[in-house]
């Protein structure tokens, strides 16, 4: 497989030389390891998924800490808790010695867990998710960001149902005491047909026949272990009553493609799903930028009980506010900015704003246009170049 520059590795450098320790997060199969044995080709390194390995960890945790050349990259480092104190100390013995530990997990919340009672103010904590259109041009809505989809298009269906095997095998087994695994797959194939919903526990809950705090429970799983993204309500005084339900997407186009059984671009398109895997795969990539640059993820939508909903807004440059209207067509018309207009109407002149509507690409169509006053719009491509772009934007408001 040909190596993709990520757009995290100068940022990843950054700490590695200014942390003693650094902790890299995100989905299995994002390329963690691929990126970490990049940047240190000489480090140590040891996969714990491995029993042999999680033996010798059990039987002798100094032991197998001492045997690995400096700089170590441990992956999957959840599996063995018992290793967060041992490293500690080692950290502690040399603390101005920068990005000698290097510590990747899958499942966040007890990589988290650990890294927070043993390693706090010892490391920097990053998060990888899959490829941005902006570092492989094959990405695609059907195909998603995995690497090893985008280097084997032609067997998509069968890497996903692995996939899914693994995770199911591995991640959530292990993040919880599920015993029917059965009734978890036909959950991720309902939480599937929510995507771009407001969430409705309820309505999940209802055919599964489990709880509603069942059903919370393995909504957890999946935002913990990269699957999912809640996208919360904008929340902001200005004299309106809001929804305050999250809303749902399955965190990668092709994963939630595959859950849908959409197996061709044209099934795609002639899908009611159409637009709502648009919409997801907008957000992930915003999310994309904004962990890529070392930022903490902040993605909200807007929706009031009167019905004006605008499908992203986010914070931009120097304190600016930038809303995102989603449309899946390739010919943008000014009256689909009405809903941004209209919400830029409601938080008057105390916000910076700039107001995009992102549609898809037309071969031969310009870039970037001024749809109507003070709102642009822009191609898909178009927009993740602008998310990614260092400059300020220009202002829309007068």
């Amino acid at each position: 497989m040909r190596f993709l520059a990520r757009k995290i590795e100068p940022h990843l450098a950054q700490v590695l030389s200014a942390f003693p320790s650094v902790v890299l997060t995100g989905p299995r199969r994002a390329g963690k390891t691929t990126i970490l044995r990049r940047l240190l080709p000489n480090a140590g390194y040891a996969l714990l998924e491995d029993p042999d390995i999680l033996a010798r960890v059990r039987a002798d945790p100094r032991a197998f800490l001492d045997d690995l050349p400096s700089p170590a990259i441990i992956d999957e480092i959840q599996n063995a808790p018992e290793l967060f104190p041992y490293i500690r100390s080692r950290i502690d013995a040399r603390p101005r010695k920068m990005g000698q530990w290097v510590l990747t997990g899958s499942q966040e919340f007890s990589l988290m867990r650990n890294v927070t009672e043993s390693m706090a103010g010892r490391s920097a904590i990053l998060r990888l998710m899959p490829l941005s259109l902006c570092e492989s041009p094959k990405l695609s809505l059907l195909s998603g960001g995995y690497p090893e989809v985008l280097d084997l298009p032609k067997l998509r269906g069968t890497w996903f149902s692995s996939y899914l095997q693994t995770y199911l095998e591995r991640d959530v087994r292990s993040v919880a005491n599920i015993r029917d695994l059965g009734a978890f797959r036909r959950f991720l194939s309902l939480v599937a047909s929510c995507h771009g919903q407001m969430l409705n526990t309820s309505a999940l809950a209802a055919p599964l026949g489990v709880s509603v705090p069942t059903v919370q429970s393995w909504l957890d799983i999946l935002e913990l272990t990269g699957q999912i993204i809640l996208v919360k309500p904008y929340f902001e005084n200005f004299g309106k009553r809001l929804i305050k339900r999250p809303k749902l997407f399955i965190a990668d186009s092709g994963l939630a493609c595959h859950l849908l059984g959409l197996q061709t671009m044209a099934e795609l398109q002639r899908s009611p799903f159409y637009g709502p895997v648009f919409e997801g795969a907008v957000g992930a990539e915003i999310l994309k930028s904004q962990v890529n640059a070392g930022k903490a993820p902040e993605l909200y939508y807007f929706r009031d009980q009167q019905g004006l909903e605008v499908d992203f807004l986010f914070p931009s440059h120097a304190g600016s506010l930038r809303m995102v209207e989603c449309k899946a067509t390739r010919t943008p018309l000014p009256a689909m900015a009405k809903p941004m207009l209209s919400l830029k109407n409601a938080i008057g002149s105390a916000k910076d704003l700039r107001l995009t509507l992102v549609h898809q690409p037309s071969p031969g169509a310009t870039l970037s246009t001024a749809l109507t006053v003070g709102v642009e719009a822009l191609d898909f491509p178009a927009l993740v170049g602008s998310l990614n772009d260092p400059k300020p934007p220009r202002r829309t408001n007068p």
